[in-house]
């Protein structure tokens, strides 16, 4: 009977963030948005955080690195994003945004906000209270 309780608990998380990066990218669609919601992440992490090593950018958007080489060589071909070899260390490769990629950046993000706030309606200060430190709960359980 617990297992069954839990299991559903499960399902519920994995439809809801489904639910949620379904309806990012249907959005993106129809704004005409010519990046994907992951492609979002890595841009908008590299405009907060620019000068960063593929490893340190696959760590702050929580993707693995093969995943990540296949965004980044996508971004790169839209010509949004650039890998730079540091000077002083060629082993070092850190990824910038593009002159075009941060100005993508700058006019996506308030449409960007707007869609994702649609996820949060009626919501009370309690609800996301409880909400966070529940998430930040399974988050460290899976973590240790």
């Amino acid at each position: 009977m617990q297992d069954e309780k839990f299991n559903r608990y499960s399902f519920i998380l994995e439809r809801t963030a489904k639910k949620v990066k379904q309806f990012a990218q249907n959005s993106f669609t129809d704004n005409d948005f010519d990046i994907t919601v992951d492609q979002w992440t890595i841009m908008k992490t590299l405009y907060e955080n620019d000068n960063l090593l593929q490893k340190e950018l696959a760590e702050k958007c929580c993707k693995d690195q093969p995943t990540l080489t296949r965004i980044v060589d996508l971004l790169i071909k839209k010509g949004l994003t650039e890998r730079v070899i540091h000077p002083s260390d060629r082993r070092s490769i850190h990824l910038h945004l593009t002159e075009e990629g941060r100005k993508k950046v700058e006019n996506y993000s308030p449409i960007v906000s707007s869609i994702r706030m649609k996820a949060w309606e009626n919501l009370t200060d309690e609800d996301f209270s409880s909400f966070t430190r529940i998430l930040d709960k399974i988050y460290n359980n899976l973590s240790n």
